[in-house]
């Protein structure tokens, strides 16, 4: 599907443009203190002309013919573009976690690593990550590793989104 720049695109957006829109498709899920599963993604990116995107994402867990289990993450947040490719995520999860990331967007890749973790007393522990997603052939492609429950930083989850 063909994409086309918004007229009040701030100039700070450029590297991440791409992102904008509604993106859908399906993706692996896997830990060392969890089973397997497969799930599918929504994810949307949005903005108003100002230096930031809003960012919100869904997804749900699936069973091998794709059909929806039940109902999975749920975050939001927004992506803060800076000069020269710089940008900060900031991300807050059903699952009681808030995030600030630091990272880096050039050539159709985004590149993201916390900072700081907060959680509530109820959530699940979870010491940061590491996020990358990609342009890659018009499709939104991403991979988020995680450290938690003990684990060192390793793959969690992977996705490959198309344009909706």
């Amino acid at each position: 599907m063909p994409f086309e720049l918004p007229d009040n695109l701030h100039p700070d957006c450029g590297p991440v443009a791409w992102l904008l829109g509604t993106w859908q498709g399906s993706g692996h899920g896997d830990y060392p203190t969890i089973d397997s599963f497969e799930f599918g993604q929504e994810l949307i990116f949005t903005h108003d002309g100002r230096p930031f995107f809003h960012y919100m994402a869904r997804a749900w867990v699936t069973d091998a013919n794709g059909e929806k289990v039940r109902d999975g993450a749920i975050e939001t947040g927004f992506l803060r573009c800076r000069p020269e490719g710089k940008v900060e995520l900031l991300l807050t999860h059903n699952t009681g976690f808030v995030e600030i990331w630091y990272g880096t967007a050039e050539g159709g890749k985004l590149d993201l690593t916390t900072d700081a973790v907060a959680r509530t007393e109820t959530a699940k522990e979870y010491t940061g990550g590491k996020r990358l997603y990609g342009n890659v052939e018009g499709d939104l492609l991403y991979a988020f590793d995680m450290a938690a429950m003990g684990q060192p930083l390793q793959p969690h989850t992977w996705a490959r989104l198309v344009r909706a």
